[in-house]
């Protein structure tokens, strides 16, 4: 049994090691050529995307993030109740794959 212990551990650390990362934040530099070759929406249309359904909120923060090969487009708001939200579009369609409240 002393012996499996450590090699379960290894196994696993090796798995884990080897399985590609969920989301991998994008880097601004990277953001430009994706406008500039039309792979991304405008962000400011992605923003007004968040922000429709949501009216009178504020936006707090955003980033874009690559989630199992399509760019997402992450918006945290806050709207008039002071309730946080937490929206993701997809930054090529503009279609939002998530709407949730921040608890």
């Amino acid at each position: 049994m002393k012996i499996a212990a450590p090699l379960l551990f290894a196994s696993a650390l090796a798995v884990f090691a080897a399985a590609p990362a969920v989301a991998d934040d994008v880097r601004p530099d990277r953001v430009v050529e994706l406008l500039e070759q039309g792979a991304i929406r405008n962000l400011a249309e992605l923003n007004e995307i968040a922000l429709d359904l949501h009216p009178n909120a504020t936006i707090h923060d955003t980033e874009l993030e690559q989630e199992y090969g399509a760019y997402i487009y992450k918006v945290e708001l806050r709207d008039a109740q002071g309730q946080e939200w937490d929206v993701k579009i997809n930054a090529e369609s503009g279609e939002v794959v998530k709407n949730e409240r921040d608890d």
